[in-house]
């Protein structure tokens, strides 16, 4: 059988995918992923991520099952599940230890075979966690997808981060995806005395970016502590009942709109 017409049939039964990129790493693009799957669970949504970063997965990390693995059975590979979403990684398939040392054809091929081998069921959402730039990956990816309904670009305000956005919505709409919006991340830290925003960065071009794409701005979110404390517990910030929450409602509306 022809390679996309398997992972066309594997993926007949998912009614949205949504990819998630940045144009550089250290933006926070995994724990906005996690927490958009999170956070459409909690509403009642069937989701799935898919932790497409082969050198640094860090999804499993995120739900707290970086211990578990895989199984397979004769309908296929079976997602770990956590916290009522289904998760695909590499790193439940990978020594902790020991680094990922492949060539661009084999990544392919193994995103390939996680496409056509996984049994994904009946999903609302399949949430797909692309590592940052435009390499291999997020091109494999995009090759053999059936269909996306969209790329959320996640970034830091500054305009270093901003050249790389710049690039990551170019590379977006060359591959036939839709840009959602934009999420600006690690944008300030609130004073814990008087609430005053205090900018971490010096404030890029994001007008301008979002002038020239056309495209929408769905959060400006701070920097917390709290969030990688909670990391490191497994847990995840839509959980609380906070300003960061509220905020990152914006992007869970526009997603489900």
């Amino acid at each position: 059988m022809d390679e996309l017409k398997k992972i066309n049939e594997r993926m007949d039964g998912i009614k949205h995918k949504i990819v998630v990129m940045s144009g550089k790493g250290g933006v926070g693009k995994s724990t906005i992923a996690a927490n958009l799957a999170y956070a459409l669970a909690r509403s009642g949504k069937r989701v799935c991520i898919f932790d497409a970063d082969m050198h640094g997965p860090t999804i499993p990390k995120l739900f707290g099952v970086e211990n578990e693995k895989m199984k397979n059975d004769e309908n296929g590979i079976k997602p770990v599940f956590a916290k009522g979403v289904k998760i695909v990684s590499m790193d439940f398939l990978m020594d902790k230890d020991k680094p990922l040392i492949w060539r661009g054809p084999l990544k392919m091929n193994v995103i390939k075979q996680l496409f056509m081998e996984t049994d994904w069921g009946e999903l609302d959402y399949l949430i797909i966690d692309l590592p940052p730039g435009t390499g291999d990956e997020p091109l494999s990816i995009a090759q053999l997808l059936p269909s996306s309904d969209g790329a959320i670009i996640v970034s830091t305000p500054q305009n270093v981060a901003l050249m790389s956005v710049r690039r990551s919505i170019g590379f977006a709409k060359s591959v036939g995806f839709d840009v959602i919006g934009l999420v600006i991340n690690m944008a300030y830290v609130k004073c814990p005395n008087c609430g005053e925003k205090i900018a971490l960065f010096e404030r890029g071009a994001i007008d301008s970016v979002l002038k020239d794409f056309g495209i929408e701005l769905l959060a400006t979110l701070p920097f917390d502590p709290e969030i990688d404390r909670l990391a490191e517990k497994g847990e995840l910030f839509v959980s609380l009942e906070n300003d960061i929450s509220c905020e990152f409602d914006n992007v869970v509306k526009r997603v489900m709109k």
